[in-house]
C-alpha cells in the first residue's frame, strides 16, 4: 500500500466533482448557493450537475459561479467557489454530498478497503470485526461497520489489512478514493477504497 494512501486525487481532465462544504439559500428559496473546493474537472455556467451521496440525488442547473466575490463563467480544479443552482433538487442538498458531472460517480455504502492504523501513541486502537468507525472522505463524516478478513482476530495499532466496510448511508465513492477514520472519537488511521461492492 505504502504511498498510495497519499496519492493526489485532483485531476484537470476528469469529469467535474466538488464536495459540498456550505449551503446558502438565495432569493426566497428560488436558488441555492453551494460552496466548496473543486477537486477535479471544470464547471461552466449553464452546466447541469448531479447531487451524489447520502441517500438523495437529482440534478440542478448552474446559473452563476462565484469565485471569491467575482462572477465567472468557468471554474476548475483547486478553485474555491460558490455555485448558484436552480432546480427542484437544489433545496435538498447537504454537506457531505458531492456535486458532479451527471453519471460520472456513484453512491455506494459497501466496499473493500486497504487500511492502516496509526501507532498507539498517535491514537491507533485495536479494531475487530464489528467495530464502528467514523469515516471521513470529501466533506462527509459517516459511521460504518468494519469486517476483518477471515482468520484475523484483531488489527493492532500500526497494522495494515484489507477489510470490508458497510456505511450507514451511501456516499460518493470510487475505487482508489482515500479516506481517514476515527475510533472512539480519536483519529485512528487512513485507507483507500479498493473495490466497490453491490448490496
Amino acid at each position: 500500500m505504502g504511498e498510495s494512501l497519499h496519492d493526489p486525487w485532483n485531476a484537470v481532465d476528469k469529469p467535474f466533482l466538488m464536495p459540498v462544504c456550505d449551503i446558502f439559500p438565495l432569493r426566497q428559496g428560488r436558488a441555492v448557493m453551494f460552496t466548496g473546493a473543486i477537486e477535479r474537472g471544470h464547471v461552466h455556467t449553464g452546466d447541469t450537475v448531479e447531487f451524489v451521496g447520502l441517500g438523495s440525488g437529482g440534478c440542478a442547473l448552474v446559473t452563476e459561479i462565484d469565485a471569491r466575490g467575482t462572477r465567472v463563467d468557468e471554474a476548475g480544479v483547486g478553485m474555491n467557489v460558490g455555485l448558484v443552482l436552480r432546480g427542484a433538487e437544489a433545496g435538498g442538498g447537504e454537506r457531505g454530498q458531492v456535486l458532479a458531472a451527471p453519471g460520472s460517480v456513484g453512491a455506494h455504502a459497501h466496499f473493500t478497503a486497504e487500511i492502516e492504523l496509526l501507532p498507539e501513541e498517535e491514537g491507533g486502537r485495536d479494531i475487530v470485526t464489528g467495530s464502528r468507525l467514523l469515516f471521513h472522505t470529501y466533506t462527509a463524516a459517516l459511521r460504518g461497520t468494519v469486517t476483518l478478513p477471515q482468520g484475523l482476530d484483531a488489527l493492532r495499532p500500526h497494522g495494515r489489512a484489507t477489510v470490508t466496510v458497510a456505511l450507514d448511508q451511501p456516499l460518493a465513492l470510487e475505487e482508489g478514493r482515500p479516506f481517514a477514520f476515527r475510533h472512539y472519537g480519536r483519529a485512528a488511521g487512513s485507507g483507500i477504497v479498493t473495490r466497490l461492492l453491490e448490496q
